[in-house]
């Protein structure tokens, strides 16, 4: 089976000294998963998530490309999952300055994986802000997550919200705007990406959790960005908000089973010449 490859991306500024790190898994020929993290250069620098592993030395490259690591002051951790905590131990290491920016429960779940000092750690909840100097960063619980510890992070200064899992679709390369991706492609995964990460959206009950997601939308950001979709602005904000309330009380969307598994095995076996 031939690899697709995978575009070379860049940094990629969302809002004044705030900017999205961008990698991208191959899925699909021609299509690929997002896999962001973001970075706020003000005056206490904040690293908001780390990444994949498989993107580790990537990320780090854009990364302190963009800041020094002994300027960094905050790494904020949005949840425990593997994908947003790819380069933690990186940052403990290179950021000598930097404090995580975490909860009790996440603790407690990521030093099942790595050394967590706790020394070097603040707890802030869904709720609560956090103050780096020049702005003041908003903590809250996102539209859809896949993780008990999750928290949003909102910036008060910009108004970039940092949404995590929600809001996740397919790009066509290295585009990370939302009107540079396919329409139908990101209808399509939209829905698809959304439902897979919160499964339990079929056992909501539409009137109250319409509530949580008008307390977020009531933000009113000017700009979105996620770990696994594009950057949102303008109508396509509202939009995606609309698309979420649409999934509660609704079945889940089916995924792929064992027959793509099937293909894909065979895929690997090599056409004897």
């Amino acid at each position: 089976m031939q690899q697709t490859p995978v575009p070379t991306t860049s940094p990629v500024e969302i809002a004044e000294e705030t900017f999205l790190i961008p990698n991208l898994a191959a899925a699909d020929p021609g299509t690929y998963v997002p896999v962001n993290a973001m970075l706020i250069r003000g005056e206490q620098p904040v690293i908001v998530d780390t990444g994949a592993p498989v993107h580790r030395d990537h990320w780090r490259e854009q990364v302190f490309s963009l800041v020094d690591p002994e300027d960094v002051r905050w790494l904020f951790l949005s949840h425990d999952d593997g994908d947003h905590t790819g380069g933690v131990q990186d940052v403990l290491e290179l950021c000598p300055n930097a404090t995580i920016v975490g909860t009790f429960f996440l603790t407690e779940r990521l030093s099942l994986e790595m050394p967590v000092p706790i020394e070097r750690m603040v707890w802030v909840g869904p709720g609560e802000t956090l103050d780096v100097g020049d702005r003041r960063l908003r903590l809250v619980v996102p539209p859809i997550f896949d993780g008990p510890t999750t928290r949003a992070l909102f910036d008060e200064r910009t108004e970039v919200l940092w949404a995590v899992d929600s809001f996740a679709a397919m790009t066509n390369g290295a585009v990370h705007e939302v009107e540079d991706v396919p329409a139908d492609l990101y209808d399509e995964t939209f829905t698809l990406f959304n439902s897979m990460i919160s499964p339990w959206h079929q056992w909501l009950d539409p009137e109250r959790y319409d509530r949580h997601v008008d307390a977020v939308q009531a933000l009113r950001p000017a700009a979105v960005a996620s770990a696994h979709g594009p950057i949102l602005r303008g109508a396509a904000i509202d939009d995606a908000f609309d698309r979420v309330r649409t999934l509660a009380g609704n079945p889940i969307v089916p995924t792929p089973g064992q027959e793509l598994l099937d293909e894909l095995i065979a895929g690997l076996v090599a056409v004897p010449a």
